[in-house]
Formats: structure tokens, C-alpha cells, sequence
């Protein structure tokens, strides 16, 4: 059985000290780097670190413990003499320097290596303290340098082509490896000149010949043994490292190479175990370095052939010496048993091999050269906010390894852990970046518990509890259920043993306090094998129903787990965690923590993995928290003002309330733009070039919708500003799927009861907002007040005033001078009316607004509920016009020339009596009645002050009952509606800053 060494258990009573992975399980992980080359072996547990595969669920633990200091210094015979890790004298230690195949893909890589291995070598300033943040600075001098190559990059896979070809059809493998050997000697000629790459080009035309010679005999066997395969990969290594080589010594260092199959001698616990997966840093068997040989055959390299090469200098020429530093390519990944058989560090070990060079020669740090800047506090490819760590411990760095952070995998860390060596990763692009150092231990969990005190996270403000997110995809989860009858210590051991009879992996354990129902987390993959055993082994249970059921999940499962020391001791730091995932959404299966504090992990749906990943990232303010944006009618007034707008206040918002709006999609009313991906749109400044272009696409809510639901991002709003029944109708669905919804627009809060309450359910039911505030009354906060009142308990009983402001505008401005239809105009002008005049002058604009309103009061009323005095003809009302719009407007303000007259002796009988015309609306809550009309108000009534584009709504209270509150402000024209929507996105934004405080 192949235990992880983190068994995550709800229930203290499985005595399980570690487990070690499956070939199978990196490949279903994410992480937080791009490049990786792990070694393979077996995991650590909390507390003590696993150098061996457990065989028949047999641990043997190596004494690394985790809650002790590292050793103070290497034994003696671990490491090499003072000859070998003092070379010529030299008073720097030797630094090694590990470069992947990605780094290595083609000549151009090559020199980029060979030149940053120069430039190391030559030295770095430095604290004249010794330390590089202390003292007064200075060269350090020239730096024995150690480049540990994996092959270059594909080369692996070629030759396992070679051998896998070769048992069909030895022309073809003969084929693949001609062309594997060639490409490697095109790079090779393109270094160095012939008098270096000649004798070089000869051993690897005789390596080919021999790679072909051994898989001839594959046919006749018709299988291919692990030995095999090994030794066969092994030749990428070799080549790589010479072809570096050839580089180097062409450009006149002081440089061997050399081959780790002679020096570095290896014991595995399963021989057979073979090459291992593709991408995987998990083992099909412990290997384990045999220190001792090892170290005196590195002596006799160093005497032999490095004296030879001439990095190695005689103690007589010592003073002839130019005082370079010597620079030795090894080859990572491949190494030989003390039986002589080459063999391997399993695929992707050569990071393994870096460490154990590392502290072979007492190196001062081992430099792990990736494509990334560092470690990052997640995969930068799912999470874009994410950033490079600037240090960790070991722990953390095997802790995120364990859940998929292509860190090191941690036997790697063994080496660098017993003599306290940091690892550094950095970007071989990059190389400028200090990136990420791991150094150091974690406090044990008994001295935590012993000297810690327990505090809130938040309260050690710009302190950060986490150092990482990770996840581990493509898992499934395996339940036994009511097994109460048989006892739980009984289904333990079955269920566990039985896993590891099936050779399952088990990443994750929970069990029911009542011991009757055991959960695990294991590899999908794995998920039908593990069924069908747990089934047999529990047949007769099953039959009898001592077993309620046995069951495997049936969608794709990802595990997510937030990593770091700072969280030891600290309250609150799950609590955060999962009321970010709450917030974004995002259902949890299974919950676990780790007994060191150092982790929690959960188990989530793979779909919604990334949104719990940036949802947790942004929760522990690793980032800004990032709102993405679809803008609907942005191409209208008040689409185009509220873009204006967010342009304009986009740094602020960063910088002052730590979020940021990303606007990844924007329509018209025909077309629509989606970022590719959810990303940003880069410019908002040119909204119609975007719909304009190839890119853009007829509108389609269907398509749209998807785009909203794929978006991994946990804060998504929707912006409406359409005000189109059509797209009203999407917003249960948005809501559903964890959109929140903001809109000026007034058609859904007044539509039809039965959607009106369907989209409230689903606002309710996914903790979503639904925010409506400029529908009434633009950016005025009417709905706020109202909303207040009602939920500190005031009893509202009447609500009074003007809710259209381009009602108030034309009222203010007609008279004897300026006729009705003249007044309408000019509120045309302002750009005070709908798109749609009718709308105003119907009196409908209002009505819906009233609406609203009244539903806020508990109220069920429909628009048709609304008593309402239109001031348009049926002629008018009803009448089809055709045209632009600017015709359209035309054609009504002629049509609108015959109520001047009606609409002037009214004016006259409304000032006779010295009072002014207001179109005004009531909402009498007691008998359930609402009414909107133009009536004549006097000086007392609070409309009679009313300015031109203002909206007023006068609450009258239980508590305000001598005088009303009023509300009362500017309200009309698309910057004001604009303003109410962009207040809307901020309470939003800061809401959701606001649960990550």
C-alpha cells in the first residue's frame, strides 16, 4: 500500500505514521510553478521524514525528525575531503547550480546556461559580515561552481520512443534514435568548434550504437525491463551534460564533466521499479544514496579525472594558477548501483541529484533554475494575481509539495535538511530575481503548543498567516456508510488494509465521530479499482446490511489547501478560509488540518477549483481582490458614462480600497466582446472598435451566460444597464450561478411578481446581491433609507414625491413663455428622458419606480396595481413611429404640439391658486394603494421647491411623524444613473474586501 505522509484524519484512532505516493498522482496536480524537475520518493510525514517506500505497509523511517534542529554538520564520511570541498585552496565553498531540460531545449539555451554558470562562478558581492544582509560589501571572489543537467528538453521522451518502438519495429526505433542523436549533435557543432566536439561527437556516435545494440534484443523478449528503459534515458544526461561542456570549454573556463554513474552509487528498494511516470515526482521505489561510496569515489574523480581536466590543481602549481574557479557539468538523474548496474533517480530526479552533490561538497547553497520567478503563492496559470515567495522553511516547501506546488519534492530537501544547505529557485530568464530561498525548520508541533500563544490572525496587521495555495486535481472521494453494527476499530483496519492490498493511494482520510462511515481521497484514476475492492471486502456486510452503502463519488473532485508556519497558533485562519469559499460559492466535501497547523485542506468539485484558489488568494490579502465585470449596454448613455467613470477611478480604487475591476466582456445591444479566457479587456477607451472587430460576436446571453458561469474568478457582477425584459429574464440564472447583478434598470424589480420572487429566491439561496439602488432614484440612496428604516423597525406608513426627473424638469420649465412640448425638448436635450419619451410622459417610468419601492414595503403590487394618470393620448400612446431615434423624438415633440394648450391652462389654474405643477406619486402603505399623477401642489407641500432634474421622496414614519424624512437630490441624465451604478459596484467590492479583513 502506498500511504501518503499525510494522512489527513477526522478521528484520532487509525495509527497510520506516513504514506508514500502513487507513479500516478502528480500527474493530476496543479501547481504553483510552471517548470518542475522532482525526484522520486517517497513522501515525509509530520513527523518524521520517509527516505524508503513502506513494502506490504512496512514503514521504516529515516531519523530525520521534524521537530529537531538539523545536525550541525555533515559526518565525515558523508562528505567529501577538505581536497575536494576546498578545491586549490579556494576559500569559497562550492555552489551548486541545477538546470532542467526546459532550460536546455536548443543551442541558444545552452550558451545562456553556460554564460549565467560564468557569470556565478566569478563571484557576487557580498557583506564583508559574510552574510549578504550584513556589514559593508564586497567581492567575494571567484566561486567553485557545480551545474548538475538534466537531458535537453524532449530528449527523455525520445529515447523512451526508442525503446518502446524497438519492440515492433527495430527500423523505427533505429529511425527515432538517429534522430535523437542528431539533434543533440547539432547543437553540439553549434557550441564548439571540431577540435573540442569531435572526440565528444565520437562518444555519443558509439553511445547510439550501443543504445541500439541493447534494444535489438527487445524484439526476441517481446517486453522491455526496467533496466533497460533506465539505462537507455539515462544517455540525454550524459550527452546534455557534455554538450554543456564542449560550451564551456570553448569559451576558455576551467571545466570538466562528469559522469555520476562513476561516482554516485545508489540503493533502491525496488529495483524493478523502472523509470517512473511522466511529470511525476512520486517513486515506484525509495532510493537512497550510499553516502560513503559515493564520497570516495567523488575523491578519486577529483584526483583522477578532474586533476586531468585541470580543475583540480596540483598543490605545486597552485601559485601558477590563474585563480578562476573551477566549473564541473554533471549529469543529473542517473547514477549506478553497488553492484555496477547503471539505474536512475526515477524520471525527474534531478533535482535529487543537485542536493546530493550539495552535500557531498559542502556546497553553500543549491540554485534550482526554473522558467518561474520562485516559488509562487499559487499556479500563476489559474491564479493571475499571484506572486513569488520570498522564503520558506522546509516543511512549508514539503507541504506544498505534498499538494502539488512544484517546489522540490521532499527527499530532494533531505540532503539540504541534514546539513541546513538553502535552496534557491529562480528564473533562468530571469536571473536578476532574487526568487524564492527555502532554508530552515518549523518549530515542532510540541514546542508550538508549548510556547505559543493563541492570537487572531487579522489583529498582527501586514503579517500574512499563509505562504501558499496549492491543489491537487482529479481525485475522487470513496464512502463507507453505516457500518456501526461492525465497530470502528473492526472497519478501520478492513477499509485500510483492503486499500492497501489494491495498491491504492490514499491522499486524505475522515471518519464519522460514530466510527460507522470512513471517507478517503484517492486518485480518480484509481476510483473504480478501489470500489470494487472496498465492495468485495465488505460483500457480506453489504447482503446483511451491517453496511448502508459504499459509494465513489461521480464528479471529478480537486483537493485545495492553503500551506504555511504563521498559521500555527492562529485563530480565525480557517474560518477565513472557508468563508472565502463560501462567498465564491464553492460547495466543500471534505475538510482536514494537519496536527502541525501548518495546513488545511479541502476537498472541492475540479470545477471549482481555480475559483476556490483565487478566492482563498485574495481572502488572505495575497492579492487585491479583483471583481470581474460584464457590462451589458455598453454602448448607451449611461453604459458609456459608468465606463467614463471606472476609467477614471480604476488606480484609486486599488490603491485606496484594495480591489480592482477587471471588465472582461461588454456588449451592445447586437454584439458582444469577451476577454479570452475571462481576462481583462485591455482598454475601455475604445468600447466601439472592440465590438467592431473580428474578435466580437452577435450578442448571445446563452453564450454570455456560459462565459459568466466558466469564470473562475469568485466576485463576478454582471452590470445591466439595458433595461431589456429579455435580458431580465437571465437573472435568476446569473444569480444561481453566484453572479451578483447590478442595474439602473427597473424591469425586473417591477416585472411580473413570479420572476420578481424567483430571482430573490435565488439571491437568497447563493448569498449573491442583487443591487437595484439607481433604479429609483440614480445615485440618490432611496432604496438604502428605505431599507434602513424598515430593518431598525420603523413602521413606514406613507411615502410621497417626484421619482421622474425629467417630469421635474419640464414641469420647472414650463409656462406662458415656454410651451409643453418645448419644455419636453429641452429635457431631451439634457439627455433627462428614456429612450422611449413615451415612457416619461405615460407616466410608466414613474409607476415602475413606485413599484419597486412598494415591494420594498412588502407590498405585492404589479405595475398594473398603480393607479397612474398618463399624460399622453391613446393616439399618441399607441402610435408606431419609425425612424432613427433623433426621428422618432421629432415626430412625437410635433405630435405633443397639441397639448400645449391643455397643458397651459392647467399651468394657469395651478398658479392662479399659487401653487406649481408636480407630477407626483403616493404610496399609501396601511391600505395597500399607490397612485401617480400631476396635481397642483402649494408652497407647503414639499414639491413645491422641486428643482429641475431633482427626485424627492418624503418618508412618512412611526417614528418621523412631526416632520417627514426627505430624500432629495439631482437624479436625472446618465452620469447621475452611471454614479448610482458605480455606488453599487463599490458596496459590493467592499463587501468583498470587506469578508477578507
Amino acid at each position: 500500500m502506498r500511504l501518503h505522509h499525510h494522512i489527513l484524519l477526522a478521528a484520532p484512532f487509525v495509527r497510520v505514521a506516513a504514506f508514500t505516493p502513487s507513479k500516478q498522482q502528480q500527474q493530476h496536480r496543479h501547481h504553483s510553478g510552471v517548470d518542475t524537475n522532482t525526484p522520486s520518493s517517497p513522501w515525509n510525514n509530520k513527523a518524521s521524514f520517509f527516505l524508503t517506500q513502506p513494502t506490504n505497509s512496512r514503514l521504516e523511517p529515516l531519523a530525520v525528525s521534524f521537530s529537531s534542529p538539523p545536525p550541525a554538520s555533515i559526518p565525515t564520511e558523508e562528505s567529501c575531503p577538505a581536497s575536494v570541498t576546498s578545491p586549490n585552496n579556494n576559500p569559497n565553498p562550492w555552489e551548486v547550480h541545477k538546470f532542467g531540460g526546459a532550460s536546455l531545449e536548443n543551442a541558444a539555451l545552452y550558451r545562456k546556461v553556460g554564460d549565467l554558470l560564468v557569470s556565478e562562478s566569478s563571484g557576487r558581492m557580498m557583506k564583508s559580515g559574510g552574510e549578504e544582509d550584513d556589514g559593508e560589501e564586497k567581492h567575494s571572489g571567484p566561486i567553485p561552481t557545480m551545474a548538475i543537467v538534466s537531458a535537453r528538453g524532449g530528449m527523455t521522451d525520445q529515447l523512451v520512443a526508442v525503446v518502446d518502438s524497438a519492440l515492433e519495429d527495430i527500423m523505427q526505433a533505429e529511425a527515432a534514435l538517429d534522430r535523437a542523436l542528431e539533434g543533440q549533435l547539432a547543437i553540439l557543432n553549434e557550441l564548439a568548434p571540431a577540435e573540442i566536439t569531435q572526440e565528444i561527437e565520437d562518444r555519443m556516435r558509439k553511445d547510439a550504437k550501443d543504445i541500439l545494440s541493447v534494444v535489438q534484443s527487445l524484439r526476441m523478449i517481446r517486453s522491455v525491463p526496467p533496466s533497460v528503459m533506465e539505462v537507455v534515458t539515462g544517455f540525454g544526461e550524459i550527452w546534455s551534460a557534455q554538450t554543456l561542456y564542449a560550451y564551456l570549454k570553448h569559451k576558455g573556463v576551467k571545466t570538466a564533466w562528469l559522469d555520476a554513474r562513476e561516482v554516485l552509487v545508489v540503493k533502491s528498494e525496488n529495483a524493478n521499479a523502472g523509470l517512473g511516470e511522466k511529470g511525476s515526482s512520486s517513486s515506484t521505489g525509495g532510493v537512497t544514496p550510499l553516502w560513503v561510496e559515493t564520497a570516495k569515489r567523488m575523491e578519486e574523480w577529483w584526483n583522477g579525472e578532474g586533476r586531468k581536466e585541470g580543475v583540480n590543481i596540483a598543490s605545486d602549481d597552485i601559485e601558477n594558477d590563474d585563480g578562476s574557479a573551477p566549473i564541473v557539468v554533471a549529469t543529473g538523474f542517473v547514477a549506478t548501483t553497488s553492484d555496477g548496474v547503471p539505474t536512475t533517480l526515477k524520471r525527474s530526479g534531478s533535482d535529487y541529484s543537485a542536493t546530493i552533490f550539495a552535500k557531498l561538497v559542502n556546497s553553500a547553497r543549491v540554485t534550482m533554475w526554473k522558467n518561474t520567478d520562485g516559488v509562487y503563492t499559487a499556479d500563476p496559470r489559474r491564479v493571475p494575481e499571484a506572486f513569488s515567495i520570498a522564503s520558506l522553511k522546509y516543511d512549508e516547501a514539503m507541504e506544498l509539495a505534498y499538494f502539488g506546488a512544484q517546489v522540490l519534492h521532499p527527499s530532494a530537501m533531505v540532503p539540504c535538511i541534514d546539513s541546513n544547505i538553502p535552496v534557491y529557485v529562480r528564473n533562468i530568464f530571469n536571473p536578476s530575481f532574487a526568487g524564492t530561498v527555502i532554508q530552515g525548520r518549523c518549530s515542532g508541533l510540541a514546542q508550538t503548543n508549548k510556547d505559543g500563544k493563541v492570537t487572531n490572525w487579522r489583529a498582527n496587521r501586514g503579517e500574512i498567516p499563509i505562504k501558499g495555495i496549492t491543489s491537487v486535481d482529479a481525485v475522487s472521494l470513496l464512502t463507507l456508510e453505516g457500518a456501526s453494527v461492525i465497530g470502528g476499530a473492526e472497519v478501520a483496519e478492513r477499509f485500510m488494509g483492503t486499500m492497501a492490498d489494491a495498491n491504492i493511494d490514499v491522499l486524505m482520510l475522515t471518519q464519522a465521530s460514530s466510527e460507522s462511515s470512513i471517507t478517503v481521497v484517492i486518485p480518480e484514476d484509481q476510483g473504480k479499482a478501489a470500489l470494487d475492492a472496498i465492495k468485495s471486502t465488505f460483500e457480506l456486510e453489504l447482503s446483511r446490511s451491517n453496511v448502508n452503502s459504499i459509494s465513489l463519488s461521480d464528479t471529478t473532485m480537486a483537493i485545495v489547501a492553503i500551506v504555511g508556519e504563521g498559521m500555527a497558533m492562529q485563530s480565525g485562519v480557517s474560518a477565513s478560509f472557508m468563508s472565502s469559499l463560501a462567498k465564491a460559492n464553492v460547495n466543500i466535501r471534505v475538510i482536514a488540518q494537519g496536527s502541525s497547523e501548518r495546513q488545511v485542506a479541502v476537498v472541492v468539485e475540479a470545477k471549482d477549483s481555480t475559483r476556490a484558489l483565487r478566492a482563498a488568494h485574495m481572502a488572505f490579502t495575497l492579492s487585491s481582490t479583483m471583481v470581474s465585470v460584464a457590462i451589458l449596454g455598453g454602448t448607451g448613455k449611461v453604459g458609456s458614462a459608468l465606463i467614463r467613470q471606472l476609467n477614471a477611478q480604476k488606480d484609486d480604487l486599488k490603491k485606496n480600497l484594495n480591489f480592482g475591476v477587471c471588465v472582461n466582456a461588454i456588449a451592445s445591444s447586437s454584439r458582444m466582446f469577451a476577454g479570452s479566457g475571462g481576462q481583462c479587456l485591455i482598454s475601455l477607451d475604445e468600447v466601439d472598435e472592440l465590438l467592431g472587430s473580428d474578435q466580437s460576436q452577435d450578442l448571445d446571453l446563452d453564450a454570455l451566460t456560459a462565459a459568466f458561469e466558466a469564470d473562475v474568478n469568485p466576485h463576478r457582477v454582471v452590470i445591466d444597464c439595458t433595461n431589456d425584459e429579455k435580458v431580465s429574464d437571465y437573472y435568476e440564472r446569473w444569480m444561481a450561478s453566484g453572479v451578483n447583478v447590478v442595474t439602473p434598470g427597473a424591469k425586473a424589480a417591477a416585472g411580473p411578481l413570479e420572476r420578481y420572487h424567483a430571482i430573490q429566491k435565488a439571491q437568497r439561496a447563493n448569498t449573491v446581491a442583487w443591487q437595484y439602488e439607481s433604479s429609483v432614484g440614480s445615485a440618490l440612496p432611496i432604496l438604502t433609507t428605505l431599507r434602513d428604516l424598515i430593518q431598525t423597525g420603523d413602521d413606514v406608513q406613507l411615502l410621497r414625491g417626484c421619482l421622474s426627473g425629467m417630469m421635474a424638469y419640464v414641469f420647472k420649465h414650463m409656462d406662458e413663455e415656454t410651451t409643453f412640448s418645448e419644455a419636453v425638448r429641452l429635457a431631451i436635450d439634457q439627455d433627462f428622458a428614456e429612450n422611449d419619451i413615451r415612457e416619461d410622459l405615460s407616466g410608466l417610468n414613474a409607476v415602475e419606480k413606485v413599484v419597486i419601492l412598494a415591494r420594498e414595503l412588502g407590498l405585492d403590487v404589479e405595475v398594473g396595481d398603480v393607479e397612474v394618470e398618463s399624460l399622453l393620448p391613446e393616439d399618441i400612446q399607441n402610435k408606431e413611429y419609425t425612424g432613427t431615434k433623433e426621428e422618432v423624438h421629432a415626430a412625437i415633440l410635433e405630435d405633443l404640439k397639441a397639448l400645449d394648450g391643455p397643458m397651459l391652462e392647467r399651468y394657469k389654474e395651478a398658479a392662479a391658486e399659487n401653487k406649481v405643477l408636480r407630477y407626483k406619486f403616493v404610496i399609501d402603505v396601511p391600505n395597500g394603494k399607490c397612485k401617480c399623477s400631476l396635481e397642483s401642489v402649494d408652497i407647503n407641500d414639499t414639491l413645491y421647491r422641486l428643482r429641475e432634474n431633482e427626485n424627492l421622496v418624503a418618508f412618512e414614519t412611526s417614528r418621523y411623524t412631526t416632520s417627514p424624512l426627505i430624500v432629495k437630490g439631482a437624479a436625472a441624465g446618465p452620469d447621475l444613473s452611471a454614479s448610482g451604478m458605480f455606488a453599487d459596484l463599490l458596496r459590493l467590492g467592499r463587501a468583498f474586501v470587506g469578508s477578507q479583513m
